[in-house]
């Protein structure tokens, strides 16, 4: 495919954009605000970029598909690989599941550190230009679709393609609609989520048995969730916070308290043999939004948006990166269906973009659902869906089979439809009331 493409962004979401794009255009240019660091450290357009972030099973293999190699070059930078149900101790509904084996392996490093190695990949592409400390102002076209964008210096760059990943901030709205282009459908969900985060010094011991944990609140009476992940650097990132919390821990001996707080001691265990390296910093996510481009009647040709800029997930779900890669790969499958990025081709793309988010969205809004301060669209039957998820969630406690299909689910490698399977809900049900049970006597 001849011609220049341009992405708006170098997030995770345009990166896996422009690796995707320099396989079908001549050149690519990714444009970012930030000055974009050399070295693994937070930055300004990343806000969460210091916390805790997750790439999924299925995350992982769509990366690597379009990195090949990059699980040993994470490695490699001090990532750590575990199985999910052998190595991340989870802990929900008043009990730890035991330790077994899903197949499903995660590598945990932290997000600077895993965008720094997949940009250093795509600048080394001969056909891709990153271009950092420049703003996109707007979008250049007429009412039969986008054919570039300017600049803040003033630049005007033509494109064949503009790939929208500029996050949950992205202001395509008002390009679009000053084109005559109609606005997506907005839809957002206040779940009032906050956390603090906080990195220590990691030694062999502090989680023993496990190499990562997470406790889970049961809702809607308990709302605080803990986790501790290794990342490179040899230190644990600690996270704290919940749904609907007056105030995340600020400081150090709230830290410490809210943490003791925890129906599970493994996090607090932690805290209590690794030196701490940093102060807590706080971060607050207020909703979970997503535009609605594939309900679009019209949709412009030599545009689509990515990531965050169709949906910001709510991110203790960890759902995010991995859905920017998938929605990176359908980009691809709808530019080689249609060989030009018309307005035909941003239909199919978008349609398979819904088909992305729509498992990981039904979980997440789901979950945040189960509190009764949670605002919004309520999804119809969510109330069904939570109790079949909770018999799912009490059964995998006690049934290793049933935990991991329910994990591969989760991490988005296997379709939900398993499990609404006669016989899969069959045995649910069966070991849900050995759970419940076991928790009555």
């Amino acid at each position: 495919m001849d011609g220049h493409a341009v992405v708006i962004g170098a997030s995770m979401a345009g990166l896996g954009a422009a690796k995707v794009l320099a396989d079908r255009y001549e050149r690519v240019t990714v444009l970012d605000r930030d000055e974009l660091p050399a070295e693994a450290v937070p930055r300004r357009g990343v806000p969460q970029g210091a916390h805790a972030h997750a790439l999924l099973v299925s995350g992982l293999q769509t990366l690597s598909r379009l990195f090949p190699g990059l699980p040993e070059q994470l490695l490699a930078e001090g990532g750590s690989r575990f199985d999910t149900g052998a190595g991340l101790a989870l802990y929900r509904y008043g009990r730890r599941w035991p330790a077994a084996p899903t197949g499903l392996e995660m590598v945990s490093i932290s997000r600077p550190k895993l965008e720094t190695v997949v940009r250093a990949r795509v600048v080394a592409e001969p056909r891709i230009t990153v271009r950092d400390r420049v703003a996109v102002t707007g979008l250049t076209g007429d009412r039969d679709g986008v054919t570039g964008v300017t600049l803040d210096t003033g630049e005007t760059l033509t494109a064949g393609l503009v790939v929208d990943a500029s996050g949950r901030g992205s202001r395509s709205d008002r390009w679009l609609g000053g084109l005559g282009f109609p606005a997506p459908e907005p839809v957002e969900i206040k779940v009032g989520v906050a956390y603090s985060t906080r990195l220590y010094r990691r030694r062999p011991g502090d989680l023993p048995g496990w190499s990562a944990a997470f406790i889970l609140p049961t809702a809607p009476d308990e709302t605080r969730a803990a986790l501790a992940v290794p990342i490179e650097g040899d230190r644990w990132l600690v996270g704290l916070g919940g749904w609907h919390l007056d105030a995340p821990p600020a400081d150090a001996a709230s830290f410490e308290a809210f943490v003791r707080d925890m129906p599970d001691p493994l996090v607090a265990g932690v805290l209590d043999r690794a030196e701490p390296l940093t102060e807590p910093l706080v971060h607050r996510f207020p909703s979970s939004r997503r535009r609605r481009f594939e309900r679009l009647d019209r949709r412009p040709a030599g545009y689509v948006a990515i990531g965050d800029a169709i949906c910001s997930f709510n991110p203790i779900y960890g759902q995010g990166m991995t859905c920017a890669a998938q929605e990176a790969e359908a980009l691809g499958t709808a530019l080689d269906r249609h060989g030009s990025a018309s307005a035909a081709m941003a239909r199919d793309y978008y349609r398979a973009a819904a088909e992305v988010i729509v498992t990981p969205w039904r979980f997440a809004v789901g979950g945040d659902f189960g509190y009764p301060q949670t605002t919004g669209p309520r999804p119809r039957g969510v109330r069904l869906n939570n109790w079949y998820a909770r018999r799912i969630a009490l059964a995998s406690q006690v049934d290793t089979g049933i935990n991991a299909v329910f994990q591969s689910v989760q991490h988005l490698v296997t379709p939900p439809s398993v499990l609404m399977r006669p016989r899969f809900a069959i045995r649910v049900m069966r070991a849900g009331r050995r759970r419940l049970s076991a928790a009555r006597r």
